[in-house]
């Protein structure tokens, strides 16, 4: 028997492995399998090349376990080793130094293996011990056994082995036994090792017999070794497609299509991905491309590697270019994985506008659920941008489509106003904002549905890239506002009268709601009130409601403006009503406040072009008495407007009309209107 020391340069090599080799230690079944399948495949390298002439003959990998032993045995039928190639392989550890080591990987601990080709070492995170039982494929070689016991002490020893190949039998440590069970080690092989290219047996297959399951003595194999995205997409139908998508996704709808990568020059890359059929709430179907390198299963995490947008979709990647085991920071900064993320927008660009292309019909019955993705991408990815211009559809609200191209020639002489823009109409809510929808379409106006989740960031993004254009909410004002096609009608109501008249609304709203009241010509047919939304404090409130952190925007009160149409009939009743019943009083207001504002001006006059300490104190206390009677008149004044105003059931009935126009109108006030309603149509 031979004994040693194995070739390192700290005796507390085992610790730092135990501790920062993976950040999961399950990871060692997917190690020790992948050391399998590169024996069993260098096998059969040297078969096809003629070094080895004897038979390959089942070449399934075995993974058993012994519960009682307390060991779980992986074994292939590979090349095997020979002592002196344990000696190299195994028992020389290329550490420069444990501390170096610790210095430039404890953060990065998933970087380690493909620096220090650390993969069998990876058992002794879950075993007190392991024995590597091995016999080459040389026929002048001896079988040995390697064991040791998590120090850096060795045995190796002759022993027998009838079979070419290496058995690996790790003793299970007391804090590892879960791995000592059927059914994480099943879960285990079938999320790392499903699609490996050699064969994989874990158990027997069992059947129904008689009442109950027994074992049938046939190999339980656990892999798919000839998986889709490797075979050629001339070699595969529509079905292929779809029962390999619901292998990957059992409860998951059909897809809408899929994209077939395959790539071998400047990098090799191949996989299938699907656009699946989601709406709303993108976040939560990230990670769903699982990510393979040579048929390994590697991670589900793909952001670094697939554009961001792109993370949306699901399916498989597979490329020997990107590491086993990686790093973000090392994703971040690797040439082949920014190559790779490019080639994949470009590809997935290139389908979409090839169906598009193809079969438009087909094209817009998928675009509600394409255009999440296509938001998405166009948002985050200036190149996607530029490719996906050629595809990306406006929907208007009688549900027909257009490319960008297409539909601004079709607005283009109807809703350009006066200063040379293109205004865009668009609407997040067609019941909500209907009565908005049909006055813009009662003017020739096209609206189109903007309703998804990312459409205010989309606006913003089209808003600096179409030139002399600018996108608009049909409630966000009046429509002659919106669209300005001439010099608007001045109203025919002098300041005071305005301000008489914005106190008289401002008592018929609730004191907790805000409006900004305004006063325009809308003609006697428009509606006598319009309640309109800010657009820019809208559109910032929307994007900061998609934020983890609304900030400021997300914070402040909705923003409404009450536009009364001074024209309309009704509103010439109310100002009417207002002069006939308060005319007398403010008549007699307005001749004690007259004499006090002339007051105020002199003295304000008087003050003019003098610093504060050459006015008399006299001409301060004067002035001060006098803006005091002053504001108590105009107070009482404002105080007899908006008590009319609250008395007022047509100026109410007004609002609430308007307010029910926005579906705004609820609870006790919708009960309220209705009551008032019927009072006011009653008959006499």
């Amino acid at each position: 028997m031979q004994t040693g020391k194995i070739n390192v340069t700290t005796e507390n090599i085992f610790p730092i492995i135990k501790k920062f080799l993976y950040s999961d230690h399950e990871i060692f079944l997917r190690e020790l399998i992948s050391n399998a399948v590169d024996a069993t495949q260098k096998l059969k390298t040297l078969a096809s090349v003629g070094e080895f002439k004897g038979e390959i003959g089942d070449t399934t990998i075995r993974v058993k376990l012994d519960s009682k032993a307390g060991t779980l045995t992986i074994s292939d039928s590979g090349i095997g080793m020979t002592a002196d190639e344990i000696e190299k392989y195994i028992n020389q550890i290329a550490f420069s130094g444990a501390e170096e080591f610790l210095a430039k990987y404890k953060n990065q601990a998933n970087g380690i293996i493909g620096h220090f080709g650390l993969g069998f070492y990876s058992s002794f995170m879950v075993s007190d011990k392991v024995e590597i039982v091995t016999r080459s494929w040389k026929d002048d070689t001896k079988p040995v056994k390697w064991s040791c016991n998590g120090s850096p002490d060795y045995n190796i020893e002759e022993v027998e082995k009838e079979n070419r190949g290496t058995d690996i039998i790790l003793y299970i440590n007391e804090e590892s036994k879960e791995f000592l069970e059927d059914s994480r080690i099943d879960g285990l092989l079938k999320k790392y090792c499903r699609y490996l290219p050699v064969s994989i047996a874990f158990g027997t297959e069992k059947e129904w017999k008689d009442g109950k399951e027994v074992e049938t003595g046939k190999d339980k194999i656990i892999n798919d070794t000839n998986p889709l995205w490797t075979r050629k997409p001339v070699d595969l139908k529509d079905e292929d497609y779809q029962k390999f998508y619901h292998d990957l996704y059992p409860v998951a709808e059909e897809p809408l299509f899929n994209i077939h990568l395959n790539v071998d020059y400047p990098f090799n890359l191949t996989g299938v991905l699907y656009f699946p059929r989601i709406k709303t709430n993108f976040d939560i179907q990230k990670n769903k491309i699982q990510l393979y390198c040579n048929q390994v299963y590697v991670t589900d995490s793909v952001e670094g590697i697939v554009p961001e947008f792109l993370t949306l979709l699901h399916g498989v990647i597979d490329s020997p270019d990107i590491p086993l085991n990686v790093s973000r920071s090392y994703l971040q900064s690797d040439s082949n994985v920014k190559k790779i993320s490019s080639h994949i927008t470009k590809k997935v660009a290139d389908r979409l506008q090839e169906i598009f292309k193809n079969d438009r019909e087909q094209f817009e019955k998928k675009w509600d659920d394409l255009k999440l993705f296509i938001t998405f991408g166009m948002i985050t990815d200036e190149k996607f941008y530029e490719r996906a211009e050629k595809f990306a559809l406006f929907k208007n609200v009688d549900g027909k489509y257009f490319t960008f191209e297409e539909y601004e020639k079709l607005i283009k002489e109807n809703q350009t106003d006066k200063n040379k823009t293109l205004i865009y109409l668009y609407t997040t809510n067609k019941v909500d904002q209907h009565s908005y929808i049909e006055e813009a379409k009662s003017r020739g106006y096209d609206v189109l549905m903007m309703d998804g989740q990312l459409d205010p960031h989309l606006i913003n993004a089209l808003e600096s890239k179409l030139k002399d254009s600018r996108f608009a909410r049909v409630d966000s004002d009046v429509i002659e506002k919106i669209i300005v096609k001439e010099d608007r009608k001045e109203v025919a109501l002098s300041t005071n009268e305005q301000n008489d008249l914005r106190a008289v609304f401002e008592g018929a709203v609730k004191s907790e709601d805000h409006y900004w009241i305004s006063f325009e010509d809308l003609g006697e047919n428009a509606s006598p009130v319009v309640i309109t939304h800010s657009e820019f404090m809208r559109r910032m409130k929307d994007m900061a409601a998609m934020s983890p952190t609304a900030g400021m925007y997300g914070n402040l009160p909705d923003s409404h403006n009450m536009v009364v149409n001074v024209s309309h009939p009704l509103v010439k009743s109310v100002i009417a009503n207002k002069s006939e019943s308060l005319g007398s009083k403010l008549d007699e207001l307005d001749k004690n406040i007259k004499p006090l504002k002339e007051k105020a001006d002199e003295l304000h006059k008087s003050r003019k072009d003098k610093k504060d300490e050459e006015i008399p104190q006299a001409d301060k206390d004067a002035l001060a008495e006098t803006e005091k009677q002053l504001d108590k008149f105009e107070d009482e004044r404002r105080s007899l407007l908006k008590g009319f105003g609250s008395d007022q059931k047509l100026v109410k009935q007004l609002i609430d009309l308007a307010l029910l126009a926005n579906n705004m109108l609820k609870g006790e006030d919708l009960s309220r209107f209705v009551k008032r309603s019927l009072e006011l149509i009653k008959p006499e």
